[in-house]
């Protein structure tokens, strides 16, 4: 009797044992459960954050509850599923900040490197139109400066010197027949001076020069060549003693008065670029230099195929021959856009298909919103579409939102497969 006893004693703890582990097992999962329920409530707010918010958590959760199924945070209703919720103290943590859409003054600013370059409306290349022997240089090194009317260098050409001796026995001849009692034969004489006096001319012997063969009656022996303007030497191919022909360019000569400024501008910059805007030239290499101004004139017919660039034009005077060609400057040219519907260039999600922002509603809800904007005015975007005067958007940690939208969509994708 006292062994059946024993039996069932043991048998009773046997089985209290079993219920208060049963009993335990039932408390944890209603406690998992609950707290699942909260985190798919609140999926943006991680468990130590509802720990500290429990006070302030009621008023979050009853905005969401009065949320109207238009989308507006603050009426009857439940949230949109695009929106996603994030209480205070987390926005505070991962840095949020927003900005204001509002109209604005939008003015454009492009910098790029310039190069300055020889006016190529003021450069000459000196041709003998004759060949001949160089006599004399008086231009002797490239870089020089030379005038206007001042002389180059002297050639001997055989060929010169016959053809004065022509329009000399031509005026002769024009002397002698001018007493003629026939009309044709003054006429023939005459031509003939004419035409010795053309093939002069067209050798660049001057007037001046033409006039001094007929007062002395003795030809020249060379030919002097004279600078057409003012400017310095770029080339020297004529040397004394050379034999040089009309295919030889003997000198080059640059007007430098006038100087030409090369920029490159990326090919998405032309349509805010027109010509005779007004261009700033700073010069890096000169510390304290004032700046120049110029006008833009000429944009270039082509983009460079490896940088993607169109080369601009700005014409600067250069009187005091200061600038020199192949130097770097700085070339800056602003363009206003007037006044227009603008975001920050931070606040613009691109994802190569489409552009979008975070709306920021009240209450912490966040909205993904697609807009259309046209190209970018330095830190600014203008907007055409999608997007009102006073709508706020977010500006910083916009990706961080982002998942935490994705996660939202996750969690209750999981809680659908669960009721199913």
């Amino acid at each position: 009797m006292n062994e059946l006893q024993g039996n069932q004693d043991t048998a009773g703890r046997a089985f209290a044992r079993h219920a208060i582990v049963a009993a335990i097992s039932i408390a944890v999962g209603v406690a998992s459960t609950i707290g699942a329920q909260r985190w798919l409530a609140s999926p943006a707010q991680s468990v130590e954050e509802g720990r500290a918010a429990d006070a302030g958590a009621h008023a979050g959760h009853q905005a969401s509850k009065a949320t109207a199924a238009t989308g507006q945070p603050g009426e009857e209703g439940a949230a949109p599923a695009q929106m996603v919720y994030i209480p205070p103290a987390r926005q505070q943590l991962i840095g949020v900040r927003t900005a204001e859409v509002s109209h604005r003054a939008l003015e454009m600013t492009i910098r790029t490197v310039g190069t300055l370059a020889y006016d190529e409306t003021r450069v000459a290349m000196i041709h003998t139109k004759i060949a001949g022997w160089v006599d004399r240089v008086s231009v002797d090194f490239v870089g020089k400066q030379v005038h206007r009317g001042e002389p180059l260098f002297t050639v001997y050409s055989p060929e010169l010197v016959a053809t004065q001796q022509e329009y000399l026995l031509a005026l002769r001849a024009r002397k002698q027949l001018a007493n003629s009692q026939f009309q044709e034969t003054r006429d023939g004489a005459a031509s003939l001076v004419e035409a010795a006096r053309a093939r002069l001319r067209l050798w660049d012997v001057t007037d001046a020069q033409i006039e001094e063969l007929e007062r002395t009656g003795q030809p020249r022996r060379t030919l002097t060549l004279y600078s057409p303007f003012t400017g310095v030497v770029l080339e020297r191919s004529a040397f004394a003693g050379q034999y040089i022909t009309p295919e030889l360019a003997a000198f080059k000569i640059a007007d430098l008065s006038s100087i030409w400024v090369i920029g490159q501008i990326f090919e998405y910059e032309l349509p805010v670029v027109k010509l005779g805007q007004e261009a700033e030239i700073a010069f890096p290499y000169a510390p304290g230099s004032k700046g120049r101004k110029g006008k833009l004139s000429y944009i270039y017919p082509d983009v460079d195929p490896m940088t993607r660039r169109v080369k601009v034009r700005v014409e600067l005077r250069n009187p005091g021959l200061e600038f020199k060609p192949e130097s770097y400057v700085t070339v800056t040219i602003r363009t206003g856009g007037g006044h227009r519907l603008a975001i920050p260039k931070e606040a613009v999600i691109d994802t190569g298909e489409k552009r979008y922002v975070l709306l920021a509603h009240p209450n912490g809800y966040f909205e993904p919103r697609p807009i259309e904007v046209g190209q970018p005015v330095d830190d600014f975007y203008p907007v055409t579409s999608g997007l009102a005067q006073g709508d706020v958007v977010v500006t910083s940690a916009q990706f961080l939102i982002d998942s935490e939208t994705n996660l939202q969509a996750a969690m209750q994708s999981m809680v659908g497969h669960g009721h199913q």
